[in-house]
């Protein structure tokens, strides 16, 4: 006999605890699946353990850069005990979301969730009725049909790493390339980037990442753009990696192969037509609601949903707006504007609002100001050369439409930012403002 619930949620990140904790908070039955442990990439194999290892790389960063400057001596990195460091915070959280769900009352259920029909799903072996459901399973790393694939290993591998290897490749140039690299050169490995695009991190300004790439040279990360791997081929305990570009093969050792090449939800094993539940070009079907536009009964947030950027804000925000519209009918739409990005290379590079390209794209009339900012106080203070910004400004509103940053703190100042945008203030709010001075912040004034 099925177990009857009023929402059944397929995951256990973000976006699930969110919406679970406050549907079951309005006294709804819930109950929640996941086929691995419980507590979602973010908590568990991506933006947490992976900040974690980059505190590492920025104390040698930061020491790097201060020698003749007052600091004096060498610092490494200890990997073993930097992973036991990031461990202290993920291995609890499992036992801890488990804990927390059932002081809740809500029941727990693992293993892979599958429909059987509309409103039933099946999960090892029991039978679950819901009159509303959740996909918030997250993202997986996508597959990229090349002999060999099976030996690239994923974002998760790397963060659990017990020794670091000598040479390390990594297939993509996204966030994960970017971030990987700058934790691993650091650590003491001979890292190569494979990106098959023209340059890496697209979704940030170009202007900006060539100044970061100049960070990239001075670690000794090999990055290798317009170059699309072919194969990858084990010999012994070593991966050879064959890889081509502009018409020219190579090959490159390595003793690691990471997978950096982009991750999209994994739909194929919920059986999605069995609940009537439409998929277009790998994206659920859904309406302004976050719901399924072909079963009602339905929703999504975060990756699974793919409505706005692929970010753990934005799951949390989409499994609010998802709670809204259960209890109390479709009445809010997510509003995806001033969602701040950032890759915590070091130092970080962030991104809010509108790019130059798309203000133009739109036809906008804007103004811009952008600088490569090393002699700044900022830069200068903790002798950081990568520094600079690029801020545009709509002429007849005097709103702020973007901001891109590069350098020390833009990771917390580019919060500012989304604010400013998200408010709608202008910049002339901004210069008018008074920061703590001297901080990262107090540089905003001179940005607009």
């Amino acid at each position: 006999m099925a177990k009857k619930y009023d929402l059944v949620i397929v995951g256990t990140g973000t976006a699930a605890m969110v919406a679970a904790m406050r549907v079951r908070a309005a006294g709804w039955s819930v109950a929640v699946i996941d086929f691995r442990p419980f507590g979602g990439t973010c908590a568990l194999r991506g933006c947490d353990p992976k900040k974690m290892l980059v505190s590492g790389a920025e104390a040698i960063d930061w020491a790097s850069r201060m020698r003749k400057h007052g600091v004096a001596g060498k610092l490494d990195i200890d990997w073993p005990e930097l992973i036991a460091f990031k461990r202290s915070f993920t291995d609890p959280i499992p036992e801890k979301h488990e804990r927390m769900y059932a002081e809740k009352g809500i029941d727990t259920f693992h293993g892979q969730a599958r429909f059987a029909g509309p409103n039933t799903m099946k999960v090892d072996g029991a039978d679950l009725e819901g009159r509303h459901f959740l996909l918030a399973a997250g993202a997986e790393p996508v597959k990229m049909g090349i002999p060999g694939e099976e030996h690239l290993v994923t974002n998760e591998d790397f963060l659990n790493l017990e020794r670091l290897p000598r040479r390390m490749v990594l297939v993509g140039g996204g966030y994960i390339a970017a971030e990987f690299s700058h934790i691993a050169a650091r650590a003491g490995a001979q890292v190569t980037i494979l990106q098959r695009g023209e340059r890496m991190l697209t979704h940030f300004d170009p202007d900006l990442v060539d100044w970061l790439m100049e960070k990239f040279r001075r670690i000794g990360v090999d990055v290798r753009t317009r170059t699309t791997v072919e194969a990858i081929e084990k010999t012994g305990n070593a991966f050879s990696v064959r890889a081509s570009s502009q018409g020219k093969s190579s090959t490159i050792e390595a003793d690691l192969v990471v997978h950096a090449a982009g991750r999209a939800p994994n739909f194929e094993p919920l059986n999605l037509a069995a609940a009537n539940v439409t998929v277009k070009k790998g994206r659920l079907e859904l309406n302004d609601y976050l719901q399924s536009v072909s079963n009602p009964a339905v929703y999504a947030a975060g990756d699974a949903a793919q409505m706005g950027p692929p970010l753990t804000p934005v799951s949390s925000y989409d499994a609010k707006i998802v709670a809204a519209n259960l209890l109390h009918g479709n009445t809010r739409k997510p509003d995806y504007t001033g969602v701040p990005s950032v890759a915590f290379t070091v130092p970080p590079i962030a991104a809010v609002g509108l790019s130059e390209a798309q203000a133009r794209e739109r036809g906008l009339e804007f103004r811009m100001k952008s600088q490569k900012a090393s002699d700044w106080y900022t830069a200068r203070r903790v002798a950081e050369p990568t520094y600079g910004f690029k801020v545009l400004v709509d002429k007849e509103t005097d709103r702020v439409l973007g901001a891109h940053l590069v350098g020390p703190h833009v990771d917390e100042v580019i919060n500012i930012f989304a604010l400013v945008i998200r408010q709608g203030l202008t910049a002339d709010a901004v210069r008018t403002t008074m920061f703590g001075y001297p901080t990262g912040a107090s540089d905003i004034g001179y940005m607009v």
